[in-house]
């Protein structure tokens, strides 16, 4: 339990130091994503970002279990 506490805390970390960088990539702004825009709100859900960092993650992990 220690060490998966250790390491999702250092992932949560480099993604924090990476953040500047992975902003530029455009993602939250893929076709596909969801953006409502009403006077007074508006409501974002990056539907495709999220189908594409969880395709990213499942092979990463799959990877790393090899």
């Amino acid at each position: 339990m220690q060490r998966l506490l250790i390491g999702v805390g250092a992932t949560v970390l480099l993604i924090g130091l990476a953040w500047p960088w992975l902003s530029r990539l455009g993602l939250g702004h893929l076709p596909g994503d969801i953006r409502i825009e009403r006077d007074g709100f508006t409501v974002h859900f990056p539907l495709t970002t999220c189908v594409l960092v969880s395709i990213v993650v499942s092979v990463v992990l799959w990877l790393f279990r090899r």
